[in-house]
C-alpha cells in the first residue's frame, strides 16, 4: 500500500484513542490510532460521504 498521510480529529490533542483518516484521489482510508498495523478500512468518496451523513443524521446508535 502506498505511504497515506494519515490525519487525527484535532478534538483528540495527544490522545492516543482516535480514528485517522487517509483521503486519496481515490479512497478513503480509516484506522485506528491505537491499532496502526492493522490493515485500515478503505471506502470510496461516495461510501465516506453517505457514512459522514448518516452519522450526521444519528442513524447509527451504540
Amino acid at each position: 500500500m502506498e505511504d497515506l498521510d494519515w490525519r487525527t480529529p484535532s478534538i483528540c490533542g495527544a490522545g492516543n484513542n482516535c480514528p485517522e483518516v487517509a483521503i486519496t484521489a481515490d479512497s478513503v482510508f480509516i484506522r485506528s490510532s491505537l491499532a496502526r498495523n492493522a490493515p485500515p478500512v478503505r471506502f470510496t468518496h461516495r461510501e465516506w460521504r453517505d457514512l459522514l451523513d448518516g452519522i450526521a443524521k444519528g442513524e447509527f446508535t451504540i
